[in-house]
């Protein structure tokens, strides 16, 4: 448009060609014709009105038809031609002249679609809460949320951004997760998590916890592992048995040392070992490589057991002795958890915890 104007200007006078770059007065009037062309295409009759007005005197003007759109923005004719919104905040010079007298637009016309769409991108394609207040300095558009939230959407840029996967329908719980007239850690998931820091006189060695939980009524057995090896961890589920009772089956990710505990009870399964920590029917079971979302029902527990222990570790100054009973406290402590609703209709009602199944009450009392 712009360049249009510098062409009509051009052979119209026959001295002062413009050429080279577009000026700012250039583009000024370009945007000033694009506008008038829009407002006089869709509100004709109302500036046909006010331009009429403006060369009678005031007792013969015509006011806008109530039935207008405009007439609640009570509509002024600027210097220019421009329709404008007559604003309460016409005496604040202070605020530049288009704050004061918005540009009045529709919200349905093409060029305002690409106004909002300029806005949108010259602002990085932010929330729409920022486009609609720099575009109200300027212009007065009925409905400007919504025109703002419709170019938005219809931007391939913020389509790309703002994209997510398609969630996958969740598989059905494992057999393991809905076994009833078990005894507690009949099927059991396994993690580790750590290293934590324990003094031994002046220095600091590394204990790793074992966690032990539940898969049915999801309770956890905490174990203090010296190491990571595999002769470690069987140490730990040693303990585990002896204190728990020996599982049906064995749930864990593909750490090495699960791995060599799974190898060392297959070799020595017809020997002493069997009686002690497994049986025929014992089942060890590693979920597949690159899933963790499987071995939820444990990290989630891992969660819950290091935010226990935060506070309590905060120092790092435990001992053997203090970490194995900060574990022990712990343990109780998630066991405590509500597995179901607590209704407070009721002072006599109680919820379900882990700790029911193991010791009868939440707290043991």
């Amino acid at each position: 448009m712009a360049y249009v104007l510098r062409f009509l200007n051009n052979i119209r006078q026959n001295h002062r060609k413009l050429s080279g770059p577009l000026a700012q007065q250039e583009l000024q009037a370009a945007r000033e014709a694009i506008l008038k062309q829009v407002q006089f295409e869709t509100y004709k009759d109302e500036v046909i009105t006010l331009r009429n007005n403006r060369s009678l005197p005031i007792d013969q003007r015509k006011s806008l038809e109530k039935e207008s759109v405009l007439y609640q923005f009570m509509p002024m004719l600027d210097d220019k031609g421009l329709l404008r919104r007559s604003s309460r905040a016409r005496k604040a010079t202070y605020l530049p002249f288009d704050t004061r007298f918005p540009i009045l637009l529709p919200r349905e016309h093409k060029v305002t679609t690409l106004l909002a769409d300029w806005y949108h991108c010259y602002y990085r394609h932010a929330n729409m809460e920022t486009v609609s207040n720099e575009m109200r300095q300027c212009y007065m558009i009925p409905r400007l949320r919504t025109l703002v939230r419709k170019v938005s959407q219809a931007c391939q840029y913020c389509k790309i951004l703002k994209a997510q996967p398609r969630i996958p329908p969740m598989a059905p719980l494992p057999s393991a997760r809905l076994a009833n007239h078990v005894r507690p850690f009949t099927y059991v998931g396994i993690d580790y998590f750590g290293p934590l820091l324990v003094k031994i006189g002046r220095s600091s060695v590394k204990r790793w916890i074992a966690l032990f939980t539940c898969l049915t009524v999801r309770a956890v057995h905490l174990e203090v592992a010296y190491s990571m090896s595999t002769a470690s961890c069987i140490s730990c589920i040693r303990r585990f048995v002896s204190r728990r009772g020996s599982p049906i089956e064995f749930f864990t990710d593909n750490g090495t040392n699960f791995q060599g505990a799974d190898r060392i009870l297959r070799e020595q399964i017809n020997q002493g070992l069997s009686a002690t920590f497994t049986n025929t029917s014992t089942k060890w079971t590693f979920i597949p490589p690159g899933a963790p979302h499987m071995g939820g029902a444990w990290e989630r527990l891992v969660r819950s057991v290091k935010a226990a222990m935060g506070d309590a570790y905060a120092d790092g100054k435990l001992d053997d002795e203090g970490l194995l009973t900060l574990v022990t406290e712990v343990e109780c402590l998630v066991n405590t958890r509500p597995l179901t609703y607590l209704p407070l209709d009721s002072e006599e009602s109680e919820a379900l915890t882990p700790n029911h199944f193991l010791i009868g009450s939440s707290s043991g009392v």
